[in-house]
């Protein structure tokens, strides 16, 4: 097992973390999916095969995560890739976000992130090598409104990719981060098809026109952790159909 590629992707039962984790898995990448709820991640190893391995962890509980770190390390020998991907949104009016809404979306989207990132790096550095991938999203890259926590702590990943990459880089890890566009599943369908203006305001300013699929930000992941990529770090790459861009 130690020949291969260990990889860790956080929120990895469903949505884009299962997508990224299926990608990896393709690639002969073993992949661990940790996320908080059970049978969800039981449900995604099943559908993923036997290079994934699910493992439960809350990383809202920063003081658990040295040791679950400590625990992969035993059971697996290394991480080799790292993908940032659990996250939470919350949509209210502005003036109705308490300190405590605010704070527990930048703990899990900001925090967590840092957290986890500086224990996995502590086993990168002296094999000086490694790869992280961070999510950041559309709302870093213009303004959306009714989340503005969210909003925050994605414009963080964004600045904190570039600082973490500059800071490792140079020690043989690379730091990148995807922001997805507008992806397919049945929750953003369902969305989008209840708010006819909204979805004709995303469809007008994506060139492409459609919503991109869950397999495209896995197949950007998997770039970004191939040697593909090996000259490329500090990176924010948008998935997304030219949205970012579109007029």
């Amino acid at each position: 097992m130690n020949a291969a590629k260990v990889a860790l992707v956080t929120g990895g039962g469903s949505g884009l973390g299962l997508a990224i984790a299926q990608k990896f898995t393709e690639a002969g990448i073993v992949t661990i999916i940790a996320g908080r709820d059970k049978n969800k991640l039981d449900t995604a190893k099943e559908t993923i095969g036997e290079l994934c391995h699910a493992r439960v962890c809350d990383l809202n509980d920063l003081k658990s995560i040295p040791l679950f770190v400590q625990q992969l390390l035993s059971e697996f020998g290394h991480i080799d890739i790292l993908v940032n991907n659990a996250g939470i949104n919350m949509k209210k009016e502005f003036i109705d976000v308490t300190d405590e809404d605010f704070l527990s979306v930048m703990n899990t989207n900001v925090t967590a992130v840092f957290a986890l990132s500086r224990e996995v790096v502590k086993q990168m550095l002296p094999r000086e090598s490694g790869c992280i991938i961070n999510i950041s999203s559309m709302a870093a890259q213009y303004g959306l409104p009714k989340v503005i926590a969210y909003s925050a702590s994605k414009t963080a990943i964004d600045g904190m990719t570039r600082a973490m990459a500059v800071e490792l880089s140079p020690k043989g890890i690379r730091v990148n981060a995807i922001a997805p566009g507008f992806i397919y599943s049945a929750m953003t369908a369902k969305a989008l098809d209840s708010d006819p203006e909204r979805k004709a305001k995303v469809f007008g300013r994506t060139p492409m026109g459609h919503m991109g699929q869950p397999e495209d930000i896995g197949n950007a992941a998997l770039y970004l952790a191939s040697d593909a990529a090996k000259y490329v770090t500090g990176v924010v790459l948008p998935v997304d159909g030219g949205n970012s861009i579109g007029f």
